[in-house]
């Protein structure tokens, strides 16, 4: 054997060798929520979805909240995020709390509906919003979304923090327990129905959910295109007789605009194919449809699930 035809057939040895090893998969990292919550579970169910039908993808899941995954997904800390509508908006006009539009922010999907509770204890003589001031409030994190709506409820109705006698800020379950040991007179946040942290403190205490009617619900709407109408139905929490007319946010998933439209075409695609999955992990999702997928919730969507949703004719 020649010097020269060894040197080929190592050429084509190794030329072969490149071709079987195999491409580095495409990383998707997904802000989700906390830990013990709906989205956790729900980020862990959307990786197995992507991985399986989007071939060459890794999915990896990290906590998160609703404006943290904005500004994660804008900052380049992740490809992907779940949003809530409302702080998903302020960030694409660059409304407070964001320090600047988030420009590279873009819909995928819609997923469900979160409800605004305004929830005080009966005997505190609470049946407005306006009935707040010089009470004790106790209610989300500064910065989390719930809180924020939270500022634009009492706003408008001629509030905000300084009327009221004290507002506290933690956890679900650290509101619960000051409601129930009388420290707090109100306690607010977003959830579906029934909220677990709602339904613990109506066994231990009488309970009133306030309602936000709709000249209130069009105020908010001046404020932020984010916010819609929903009931939450009687006998949904101990002792409430009536339907309680409140305002929410839709979750929806977002990714950077700067991802490849190819890309977010078929994870679009997967997930519309696979909602019923989805459903088994979180059951204000069951029934989802692709329709209810391409709801528009004020934020631009991506190219790669406007197309999708435009050959599916739901958009």
């Amino acid at each position: 054997m020649t010097v020269v035809h060894f040197g080929r057939l190592c050429l084509v040895a190794l030329t072969a060798f490149l071709f079987s090893i195999p491409a580095a998969a495409q990383l998707i990292r997904i802000m989700s929520g906390p830990q013990g919550g709906s989205w956790y579970p729900l980020a862990g169910a959307i990786q197995g979805i992507v991985q399986k039908e989007v071939p060459g993808t890794n999915v990896q899941v990290a906590p998160g909240a609703g404006i943290s995954n904005v500004l994660g997904v804008q900052n380049n800390k992740a490809e992907m995020g779940f949003g809530n509508s409302v702080s998903s908006y302020d960030g694409v006009m660059g409304n407070d709390p964001f320090k600047q539009k988030t420009d590279n922010v873009c819909q995928v999907a819609t997923l469900y509906f979160q409800y605004f509770h305004f929830v005080a204890l009966a005997d505190a003589g609470i049946n407005s919003v306006a009935d707040a001031a010089g009470k004790i409030l106790t209610t989300q994190q500064k910065g989390n979304t719930g809180e924020q709506m939270t500022r634009d409820v009492l706003k408008v109705y001629g509030l905000d923090y300084s009327k009221l006698r004290k507002v506290n800020f933690g956890s679900y379950t650290d509101s619960v327990a000051q409601l129930k040991d009388g420290h707090a007179q109100i306690f607010s946040l977003i959830t579906t129905v029934p909220a677990s942290a709602v339904m613990d403190l109506g066994s231990a205490r009488g309970i009133r959910v306030i309602a936000v009617p709709d000249d209130k619900l069009r105020a908010l709407q001046r404020i932020n295109k984010g916010y819609d109408k929903r009931i939450i139905k009687a006998g949904s929490y101990p002792k409430q007789e009536k339907d309680v007319q409140t305002i929410g946010t839709w979750t929806h998933l977002i990714m950077r605009c700067s991802t490849p439209e190819d890309l977010v075409y078929k994870i679009t695609k997967a997930l519309a194919n696979n909602t019923e999955q989805l459903g088994y992990v979180v059951a204000a999702v069951k029934g989802l449809t692709v329709k209810e997928l391409a709801i528009d919730v004020g934020v631009p969507y991506h190219p790669g699930a406007r197309k999708f949703y435009r050959e599916a004719k739901v958009l």
